[in-house]
């Protein structure tokens, strides 16, 4: 037996997030049906960051074990063949036998995207959060600040199935913009379910005047959703990287 990482692309526009769900299409699912296809039999496949209904990923990470013998460098272009055209497997590489594509994750990146612009970009609609007013920059950036370092981010955890500790360390948060494209880009060692885009929410109802200044760090210590602003739409996240120990 032999454990292969793999790194996936795709766009999640069609699909119910990446874990398998008992109805409707995930990426989880389509990659697991392609290893299929390829190796014969079924291979439980087991992946980094479970990704939402929508959002998407440059590169996903996942791994799966297998006694069947395949040039790793054969192994991208296999599976991408017999997979749809919106997901991509761009690596395959082999890694210790311990190693899980979860659990070993040092911190994760995503990046959010905003248009402000009144009208559609057809080539880009998909892939962010257009808004048709004004932002204040600078005070978003202000307001972000007081994200960084380690907090309990329960106001920006929307309702989980599961209880677990809503204490994460975030260790990047840059909010920049080149001409109509704002881009927010976050690192933690981990995320809350829609913690990112309920963030982005907060921090657009701050650039629009909604919230006043110091409301950031209100809403931090106040512990309840309610407080923080809402969910940006899952088209404008993108899951950029992951990090190993």
């Amino acid at each position: 037996m032999r454990t292969i990482k793999l790194t996936i692309s795709y766009d999640g526009t069609v699909y119910n997030g990446w874990q398998l769900q008992p109805n409707g299409r995930t990426i989880q699912g389509e990659v697991e049906k392609a290893i299929e296809k390829v190796y014969g039999k079924h291979h439980r496949l087991h992946g980094a960051s479970r990704t939402d209904a929508g959002v998407h990923a440059k590169a996903q990470i996942a791994h799966f074990r297998s006694d069947l013998s395949i040039p790793f460098k054969k192994i991208p272009i296999a599976l991408t063949s017999v997979l749809p055209e919106d997901i991509a497997v761009t690596k395959a590489e082999p890694v210790d036998d311990d190693f899980h594509a979860r659990f070993d994750t040092r911190s994760k990146i995503y990046r959010y995207s905003i248009l402000i612009s009144r009208y559609r970009d057809p080539l880009r609609e998909k892939y962010l959060w257009r808004i048709p007013y004004e932002l204040d920059v600078a005070k978003m950036r202000r307001e972000a600040c007081v994200l960084l370092g380690r907090h309990d981010f329960k106001s920006f955890q929307a309702r989980d199935k599961k209880e677990r500790s809503s204490v994460r360390t975030v260790s990047k948060l840059s909010i920049s913009r080149k001409g109509p494209l704002i881009s927010l880009v976050i690192e933690a060692d981990g995320f809350l379910y829609n913690m990112v885009r309920t963030i982005v929410g907060t921090l657009v109802d701050t650039g629009r005047g909604y919230l006043p200044v110091g409301s950031m760090k209100k809403i931090l210590k106040s512990k309840d959703r309610t407080k923080a602003g809402p969910t940006a739409p899952a088209k404008g996240l993108i899951l950029v990287k992951i990090k190993y120990k």
